[in-house]
C-alpha cells in the first residue's frame, strides 16, 4: 500500500538525522558492553591489532580464558553445517584419515558430526586452538572421546602434518588469513574445507565481536582476494556455498553488512 510505503520512506529518513543517529550509536554502544548472550558487532577497523586496542577494558580479550572455554554447546549438526559434513564424509572414503580443525574450540563440530559421519579407525582429529580452550578440551575428550581419535594443540603449523584442513566459524578470529597460515607450512594439507566464514563481496575489514563473555577482533575477508590468495598456492577450487542462516549486521556502518556467510571447498590436483 502506498501509504504503508511512504511511512516507511519517512521512518527511514527519520532515522538517519543526526540527533537519532547519534542516540542509536550510543544505545548500541551501551547495549554491545553491557551484552552477555547475544552476538554483536561495533566499529570498522584497519587492522586486528586496532579492533584489539578498541576492545572495552571491562571485559576479557578474545578466547584464551576459562569463561570463553567453558562456553555452553551443542551437539546437534546445524542446517548449515552439511556442505562442510559431505566434503568432510568424501574425504573419508576417499582414504584421507587426518583432519586439522583450526579453532574447532573443544571438538564441537567432532562430537557433531560422529553422529552422522562414519569416522574411520584410523582417524587422527587434531584441534587447534587457544590454550585455555585446548586444556578444556582434553579434559572433556578423557570421558566423551576415550577412543583417542580427537587430539589437541596450540601449534598452527602442525596443520602439515595433516591430509584436510578443517575450519568452521573460526577464520574470523584468527590475527592472520587461512592463507597466510598455509604460506608457512612445509607441507599442505591436500583439502580444505572451510564454513561458516564471513566473505563481503568488495571488501576486506575488521570490527570487534561481543560473544557474551569476551570481546574478539573480528575479521571479515574480501570474496576474490580470499579465493585467489588460495588459489596461488596450486589448490583448485571444487564447491562454495552460502550459510543463508547466518549474517553479520554491523550497525552505523553502511555497506558493510554479509547478509550470509560462505563455505568453500579447495583440493590440490
Amino acid at each position: 500500500m502506498q501509504w504503508l510505503h511512504t511511512l516507511h520512506q519517512a521512518v527511514d529518513r527519520l532515522a538517519m538525522t543526526p540527533g537519532i543517529r547519534q542516540l542509536g550509536r550510543r544505545r548500541h554502544a551501551r547495549r554491545f558492553l553491557r551484552n552477555t548472550d547475544e552476538n554483536l558487532f561495533l566499529g570498522v577497523f584497519d587492522s586486528f591489532d586496532a579492533a584489539a586496542a578498541a576492545a572495552p577494558r571491562t571485559g576479557k580479550l578474545g578466547y584464551d580464558n576459562d569463561d570463553s572455554a567453558n562456553l555452553p554447546y551443542t551437539s546437534a549438526i546445524a542446517p548449515r553445517d552439511y556442505p562442510a559434513m559431505f566434503w568432510l564424509g568424501k574425504s573419508f572414503t576417499e582414504g584421507l584419515h587426518s583432519v586439522f580443525d583450526l579453532g574447532g574450540h573443544i571438538g564441537v563440530k567432532y562430537y557433531a558430526f560422529r553422529r552422522a559421519l562414519s569416522y574411520p579407525a584410523a582417524l587422527r582429529w587434531t584441534v587447534c586452538d587457544v590454550p585455555a580452550v585446548v586444556a578444556r578440551g582434553r579434559e572433556l575428550a578423557l570421558a566423551r572421546a576415550p577412543e583417542g581419535r580427537l587430539l589437541f594443540t596450540s601449534d598452527h603449523h602442525a596443520a602439515t602434518d595433516h591430509e584436510v584442513l578443517f575450519a568452521s566459524g573460526s577464520l574470523q578470529y584468527l590475527p592472520f588469513t587461512l592463507a597466510e597460515l598455509l604460506q608457512r607450512l612445509p607441507r599442505l594439507p591436500r583439502r580444505l574445507v572451510i564454513n561458516g566464514t564471513p566473505i563481503h563481496e568488495s571488501r576486506a575489514f575488521f570490527t570487534l565481536n561481543s560473544i557474551g563473555c569476551a570481546f574478539c577482533p573480528y575479521r571479515v575477508q574480501a570474496r576474490e582476494t580470499f579465493v585467489s590468495d588460495i588459489l596461488a598456492l596450486g589448490y583448485a577450487k571444487r564447491d562454495d556455498w552460502e550459510n543463508t542462516a547466518k549474517a553479520l549486521t554491523l550497525p552505523f556502518q553502511a555497506g558493510y553488512d554479509v547478509p550470509h556467510y560462505s563455505g568453500f571447498c579447495f583440493d590440490l590436483p
